[in-house]
């Protein structure tokens, strides 16, 4: 088998279908959600209206977004089961592992599980979107020995989420920060997480089970667990005065800096500008808190080395600090990227099944041997 074949590794600029949700350029650092720019939409945008602008193709007009938003609300409860569930995981269990069990939970009670038409996928698709960020605070309150808080009416979901998370309402400015946050993280094209799902639902498979393995692929440290990297990093460094010192060893080692480089951005991940703004606005008022500053001072002085290389700041360089701010311990990072991404997970699922929903199946190239003799065991 010695033909030379072209080999996409990791399936690199490998096309395999058509989506109007999401445009990444990476050369020049832009990302656009269904045409708009990401800057817009985290600067004016909640992540109500972000959710239904990847579920429907368009911004709501008020109308549409008040009847979506309390469609959305009305399914934020878990049901009693889950809840029972939920407060016997192992308090010790990681928070990834304990959604993804909740998720799978979700589809054992539902008894249209199996249902795979376009109407009760969309159903289910706006059921998980609005359980994601109840199960995850859940899970957090559960993981403090606190009482498990049920949704409060009145609030959005940015909000509401923040409330059943800490037990007390947010501020109008924690609120902004976490929708921010969320939109930031709601949808990024074909990603590993986003490809698992679509895998999976290509095989017909219901949506729990397909939204099961996108938790899955979200949990390895090589995607969603990048930002509790950069926050052991911090840790680590201690002090802004610390970097350089920190910074020689390293490359001393050959390591690198977490939070910097991404497979697609060649230039500064525009995620990361719209975070470090809000991260930059919170440490103000916290007296430009030691983290973000040790952020800054590593941005600059790693950025000299490595950005002319291509390798700039991505979204998890500071979404960790804002994580951090808000009052999530570093486990519940890599959560709250699922609370955002359940929402470009679905919306990917059913683009899927109107464009393509034809089963993904890659080929490999054979590299072993063939026809060798078979020994029965006896003479092996």
């Amino acid at each position: 088998m010695s033909a030379t074949v072209a080999i996409a590794r990791g399936l690199e600029d490998v096309i395999f279908t058509e989506s109007s949700l999401c445009f990444i350029d990476g050369d020049q650092g832009r990302l656009y959600y269904a045409g708009y720019k990401i800057q817009d939409l985290a600067e004016y945008s909640t992540f109500e209206e972000v959710t239904y602008l990847l579920l429907h193709g368009h911004l709501p007009n008020k109308a549409e977004l008040k009847a979506f938003s309390a469609r959305l609300a009305s399914l934020r409860a878990l049901p009693a089961s889950v809840i029972k569930q939920i407060k016997q995981f192992p308090r010790d269990a990681h928070p990834m592992s304990m959604l993804r069990t909740a998720v799978s939970e979700l589809g054992m009670v539902d008894p249209t599980e199996s249902d795979v038409s376009p109407e009760a996928l969309y159903e289910k698709s706006l059921s998980l979107i609005a359980k994601f960020a109840t199960i995850v605070a859940a899970t957090k309150r559960h993981r403090e020995g606190q009482k498990i808080l049920a949704p409060r009416k009145g609030l959005s979901h940015a909000a509401n989420f923040l409330y059943m998370s800490t037990g007390k309402v947010p501020s109008k400015e924690e609120t902004k920060l976490m929708d921010v946050a969320l939109i930031l993280q709601a949808e990024h094209g074909f990603n590993a997480s986003t490809f698992t799902a679509i895998a999976t639902y290509s095989t017909q498979a219901d949506i729990y089970s397909s939204i099961v393995a996108a938790v899955g692929a979200l949990k390895g440290p090589r995607h969603g667990g990048a930002n509790e990297a950069v926050m052991k990093m911090i840790a680590e460094i201690g002090t802004p005065e610390n970097v350089s010192a920190w910074l020689a060893d390293l490359q001393a080692k050959k390591g690198r800096v977490m939070g910097m480089g991404h497979r697609v951005y060649k230039s500064y991940d525009p995620r990361a500008g719209v975070l470090d703004k809000y991260a930059g606005e919170v440490a103000a008022k916290q007296g430009y808190s030691k983290e973000y500053a040790i952020l800054k001072e590593l941005e600059r002085q790693a950025g000299a080395i490595y950005n002319p290389k291509g390798i700039y700041p991505n979204v998890d360089f500071y979404s960790g600090v804002v994580y951090s701010d808000l009052g999530y311990p570093l486990e519940f990072f890599t959560p709250i990227f699922a609370v955002a991404r359940i929402s470009g997970w679905c919306a990917h699922i059913l683009e899927y099944t109107k464009v393509d929903n034809r089963l993904l199946r890659p080929d490999s190239h054979y590299t072993g041997k063939l026809d060798l003799p078979y020994k029965p065991l006896s003479k092996r």
